[in-house]
């Protein structure tokens, strides 16, 4: 699919800015990959003596090394301080990066579960965390308005549970835009919040599927950016709505070099984490009643919006589609997908 930017660059790819700063014991700023990318390969049940699967963050770790990546974001969910140990060393050996993914406090008898992974994390050599208030998509978990004002109360709830855990330790947390939160929502909860330790996780094409302008979340986002889900978006119409696909980077409709401009602007530091995740397209159905339970007070314009930047930037080709494929080849797949977006960001935003 030929490159179809739709975002203003506004001079952004011309500005002189910083590089990231480097965690302890890293040698590089190249692109880091979000465990989630390979989806079809961790803990992979389907034997494959090309594409073997990663059991743990250490496989995890050698093969982003292997591939040239800079780092990992990987999930902390019930190491022992034996194996963050092992992580720590690992990392340290290859240069790279790491980064945790962890889930929040629900109630208070769950915070000291948190704060020994919040410690196994940064004894692993974590400095950044990564989180969701939702583990579901919005239209598709919440059905009236009520769910969803439920769901803010417990994630505030969440939040200031694990705010004094990260506070403690001076780690901090990146609340991710994960099609639950639209940008302005997210953004106040950070305020009530009000903590240097808790920020966002600025995923760059999640919320088109909530009907908002991807440039919109990054200006509205980016001053609370602690990490990013590096990603670029195709899309197509279908009779409910429309199609949504993370494609490699700089053949979809966003502007990542401008994106990444702009979050080096606002955080010298920030970290870029690849989250090419290979799967059919995701239905995004905005013209069903059903979607709307939660909208209520989102305006008609911007389902007219983004109708038109669909009709606009429609792929030239059907979207990639993996279900059909032998497993091997969904496996290779996901490989060649990451390969080449770990390419771009060499050969064209300078990620190395």
């Amino acid at each position: 699919m030929d490159r179809r930017v739709f975002l203003q660059k506004a001079g952004m790819g011309a500005m002189a800015l910083s590089l990231p700063q480097l965690p302890d014991g890293a040698k590089t700023t190249g692109m880091g990959i979000v465990v989630h990318s390979y989806g079809m390969r961790w803990n992979s049940k389907t034997p494959s003596s090309a594409y073997p699967g990663f059991t743990n963050a250490l496989d995890l770790l050698d093969h982003c090394h292997q591939i040239g990546a800079g780092g990992a974001q990987v999930v902390v969910s019930d190491w022992t301080a034996d194996f963050a140990k092992q992580v720590r060393a690992k990392r340290d050996k290859l240069g790279l990066y790491l980064e945790g993914s962890i889930g929040l406090p629900k109630k208070a008898e769950d915070v000291p579960k948190f704060e020994r992974e919040v410690v196994n994390a940064k004894d692993a050599g974590a400095q950044v965390l990564r989180t969701v208030c939702s583990s579901g998509r919005r239209y598709e978990t919440y059905h009236s308005g009520e769910a969803f004002q439920e769901l803010k109360k417990n994630a505030l709830a969440s939040l200031r549970l694990a705010e004094p855990v990260l506070q403690k330790h001076k780690v901090k947390l990146g609340v991710e835009n994960h099609k639950d939160w639209r940008a302005p929502e997210l953004a106040a909860i950070l305020q009530q919040i009000g903590s240097e330790w808790v920020g966002v996780t600025l995923d760059f094409g999640n919320s088109i599927a909530l009907l908002e302008d991807p440039m919109d979340v990054i200006k509205t986002l980016v001053p609370f950016v602690f990490t990013t889900h590096v990603k670029d978006m195709a899309v197509e119409e279908y009779a409910d709505g429309f199609l949504l696909s993370e494609v490699p980077l700089g053949t979809g409709i966003l502007d990542i070099p401008a994106i990444i401009a702009l979050c080096k602007k606002h955080n010298p530091a920030v970290t870029f984490n690849l989250e090419m995740i290979t799967r059919d397209p995701l239905e995004i159905p905005c013209l069903t009643d059903g979607y709307w339970a939660t909208f209520a007070d989102v305006p008609g314009a911007d389902l007219a919006r983004t109708l038109r930047m669909v009709r606009q930037y429609k792929a030239k080709a059907a979207l990639p589609r993996i279900s059909q494929l032998s497993a091997d080849n969904r496996l290779a797949a996901e490989e060649e997908n990451i390969l080449a977006c770990l390419s771009y960001s060499k050969n064209q935003i300078e990620l190395k």
